[in-house]
């Protein structure tokens, strides 16, 4: 007997290619919430359905239904936009939702606390700016991520450019979306060339990186482009596939996963490889278990020679050999750079990504007054900051000024919290089971307190908090991270390589703040003592034997 298709197999095919019947939940006023199966494709839309974790005991002591919300994900192809476009964003984001922004690791903005009736005018204003949000989420692909580096102007350009037209040609074309929130003329006779009426089993993550920075964590993407350049210029993409980060709680069968190399392909080729690869997921992909449904488990199930000879044989386009290639790090470049067009670029420090003003704390206002001033571009980073980029020298003081009233340079911040990375967790995420971006910063202060005891205060280990397993924070390529358990609880894993090109493992499991700082003290004692020079830290741990690298997850990330 054959094990039936997921329900959202079934919603989505009900669905009308993504129209359901969300003009008629938004209609309804009687609750804040999205009836039926609309919660499922409104992600399609670019949001979801939340409620405010904190109320709700209070509210059903009141016999009142949760305090729904919506998060709004943006499509922002490589994290650029303009100073009109930030305005834009900022001004939304202040007068239609909770009154803050925050960056997201796919480079990206998501609004949170947007109340059901604002949701059109949210959507329409970001489309006034030439934003939307179509694909922010849902099973298609996602934001497609590009190293935001702007010091090589001339090949970021170039690549930034792929990453625009892959994400372009990778959008759902159903007209649903114009339709709902655009007032477009309904027109039907809708197909999905790519994704068929099903779409894709799961959600789809897309990366272009530009070597030596592996800024975009590449390899923890379901499809990554490596831009491969001479003198500077784009010659072709090493492509990539299979990467992936969520996992379950005592599932054995799940595990994150590093993408593996399919070959060298020239720039002409991109779009029908991208295409091939998704194509080749929507027919393949498992669509009864949605905890088996990433890209990773296809490629685990037809064997990577098969999976390659499938893409040749859609796009008909042969691999060459990878190309040689080399990463030296994947975070962010602090402070100001110069570029090859004499223009400047400043990296500022947005903690967690959280953009929100305060008595003592003021960046959205920083942001909103560089904005009024800056001729250049923005340019979100996958580690949830932001680079003021193509500055002329002439505004560089007056910018550096601004950014330093409100708070938002690097100086004064440890190596340790500038490489940071974490989640949203709670109160707004259904799926966290622990804090995370509101514990991190008090969470690193102790962290910061022991690396200064052992003499590795300098060491810019990169450590991840997250408040679940799934991994949105990409927490399994960290030398260090937090998995949330539950409450107050955590998995501690330990061993990535600090350049997002090999996974870590689980050390110790279900640890309270006691615990985790305890081992912690102990591990940063050992590598204090034993280091080699040179030596990151997860490299030591692998070294001096304390966790075993992952060599196949599905075989031993559980062992």
């Amino acid at each position: 007997m054959s094990t039936p298709l997921h329900e959202n197999e079934h919603i989505k095919v009900r669905s009308r290619y993504l129209r359901g019947t969300l003009s008629e939940s938004l209609a309804d006023g009687l609750t804040g919430a999205l009836g039926g199966d609309d919660a499922q494709i409104s992600k399609f839309h670019g949001f979801y359905q939340q409620d405010h974790r904190d109320l709700r005991q209070e509210r059903r002591e009141h016999y009142l239904e949760p305090y729904f919300g919506f998060m709004l994900r943006a499509r922002l192809p490589g994290g650029v936009c303009t100073p009109a476009q930030w305005l834009a964003i900022d001004g939304i984001g202040r007068e239609l939702t909770s009154g803050s922004l925050r960056l997201t690791t796919r480079q990206s903005f998501q609004y949170h606390g947007i109340l059901k009736h604002n949701l059109k005018s949210v959507i329409q204003g970001i489309n006034r700016a030439m934003i939307d949000s179509i694909g922010g989420c849902g099973d298609v692909n996602r934001n497609v991520l590009c190293n935001p580096n702007p010091v090589e102007s001339a090949l970021h350009e170039e690549v930034h450019d792929w990453a625009r037209r892959i994400s372009e040609h990778l959008l759902p074309r159903t007209r649903a979306y114009h339709e709902l929130w655009l007032d477009g003329e309904q027109v039907g006779g809708d197909a999905e060339p790519i994704y068929g009426e099903s779409y894709l089993p799961r959600k789809f993550k897309t990366a272009v990186a530009v070597p030596p920075h592996n800024d975009v964590d590449v390899y923890a993407n379901d499809l990554g482009f490596v831009a491969i350049a001479e003198d500077e210029r784009l010659v072709g993409f090493n492509v990539l596939a299979g990467g992936g980060m969520g996992a379950t709680h005592g599932d054995r069968s799940t595990f994150p996963r590093l993408a593996d190399a399919l070959g060298f392909i020239t720039p002409e080729h991109t779009l029908a490889i991208a295409e091939a690869v998704v194509t080749t997921q929507r027919d393949f992909g498992d669509r009864q278990d949605r905890s088996h449904a990433r890209l990773k488990y296809s490629i685990e199930r037809m064997g990577l020679a098969t999976f390659r000879a499938e893409i040749e044989r859609r796009s008909g386009v042969r691999f060459a050999p990878a190309r040689p290639l080399r990463f030296t790090d994947q975070g962010d470049r602090y402070g100001w750079v110069k570029g090859q067009d004499d223009r400047w670029h400043l990296t500022l420090y947005i903690e967690s990504g959280r953009l929100s003003d305060g008595p003592d704390h003021s960046p959205m206002a920083g942001l909103r007054e560089i904005a009024r001033i800056h001729e250049g571009d923005f340019r979100i980073t996958p580690n949830q900051n932001l680079i003021v980029a193509r500055v002329p020298e002439r505004e560089k003081a007056r910018i550096e000024a601004l950014a330093r009233t409100h708070g938002l340079l690097a100086d004064g911040r440890s190596p340790l919290r500038r490489s940071g990375l974490t989640c949203v967790a709670l109160p707004t995420c259904p799926l966290a089971m622990a804090e995370a971006e509101r514990y991190f910063p008090d969470f690193i202060h102790q962290v910061e307190r022991l690396a200064d005891r052992h003499g590795v205060a300098d060491q810019g280990i990169v450590i991840r908090m997250t408040g679940c397993p799934n991994g949105c924070a990409r927490p399994y390529l960290a030398e260090l991270a937090l998995v949330g358990k539950g409450p107050g609880r955590y998995n501690l894993m330990l061993g990535g390589d600090g350049i997002g090109t090999r996974l870590n493992r689980l050390y110790r499991e279900n640890l309270d703040e006691a615990g985790i700082l305890a081992e912690i003290d102990g591990l940063f004692g050992r590598f204090a003592a034993n280091r080699q020079p040179g030596e990151g830290f997860g490299d030591y741990l692998i070294r001096d034997g304390i966790v075993r690298a992952v060599v196949n997850p599905a075989e031993d990330f559980h062992d």
